[in-house]
């Protein structure tokens, strides 16, 4: 089976790339780069982000998670992870692009944004997201922008000329799933209105199939996440069931759920049937 394997799909279009599979998946937090590979491999993604702070390249036995990723079947989407201020998460961001040269992909001027606001939430400065955001889309980047579930701050870094924004489920790595589905409903409509092939991804707190298959229910066109597959019992059996759960949440919202009704409607309708003499 293809990537892309909603059936009838187009590819989802972010900036200049295109992607089969909607599912996102982050390279840190296993227990070593081969498990990782082989997640990575089972999950079917196409794009895998690698926070790019040098530190967090090698590993303590001095082994560099670059040498685990193939680079010619996966998009490699640089990420700012740990930066606290706008001038770092700058600064990450053009270290991701010069290690994208040095790995032969030039002119990927893209990257996943990522200022935190302290070390014990993990959730973003809205104030120096935007300022990370609108100074990187003045440089030409292709900006993917982890935000929060505020419909406010998700308009204000899409009018900021993000490529996509990518509101949190729930706080990074706490495997909370969706815990403001309405708020999130607002961010899609916000985003879209007038621009429906916008790309809008949640990004953070997945925790398992279900929350995957939630977010794509609501209409999101992707998941990104990390956690949920690498600190799983079994990371492998869970990066199938994510694969699994974000084709058939794209499924169910491209089919149409039926209406919530209040009381029972029959499966066979007595109407207009023949019943007997």
């Amino acid at each position: 089976m293809s990537a892309q394997e909603t059936i009838g799909e187009m590819p989802l279009k972010i900036g200049s790339h295109e992607f089969g599979s909607r599912l996102f998946v982050g390279t840190g937090k296993y227990s070593s780069y081969r498990l990782m590979a082989e997640a990575l491999d089972v999950s079917g993604a196409e794009c895998i982000t690698v926070a790019v702070r040098r530190e967090r390249l090698i590993d303590a036995e001095g082994k560099n998670l670059l040498d685990f990723i193939d680079t010619t079947r996966y998009t490699i989407l640089p990420n700012t992870a740990g930066c606290f201020t706008a001038e770092d998460a700058v600064r990450v961001a053009r270290l991701g692009r010069e290690i994208l040269d040095q790995m032969g992909n030039p002119g990927r001027n893209w990257v996943k944004i990522e200022v935190l606001g302290d070390a014990k939430t993990l959730l973003p400065d809205p104030i120096g997201t935007l300022q990370a955001t609108e100074q990187l889309v003045a440089d030409g980047f292709q900006v993917l922008v982890y935000t929060s579930d505020d419909p406010i701050c998700a308009k204000r870094l899409k009018d900021a000329g993000a490529t996509s924004v990518m509101p949190a489920g729930s706080p990074i790595g706490s495997g909370q799933g969706i815990l403001n589905a309405n708020a999130l409903r607002i961010c899609l409509e916000y985003l879209k209105d007038g621009d429906p092939d916008y790309p809008v991804i949640v990004d953070a707190g997945v925790g398992t199939a279900s929350d995957v298959t939630e977010a794509m229910e609501l209409g999101f066109d992707g998941v990104l996440l990390n956690t949920g597959i690498a600190h799983a019992k079994d990371p492998i059996r869970m990066a199938r069931a994510m694969r699994a759960a974000c084709q058939s949440g794209r499924d169910a919202f491209l089919a149409g759920r039926i209406p919530k009704k209040l009381y029972a409607t029959a499966s066979s309708p007595i109407e207009g049937t023949i019943v007997g003499r």
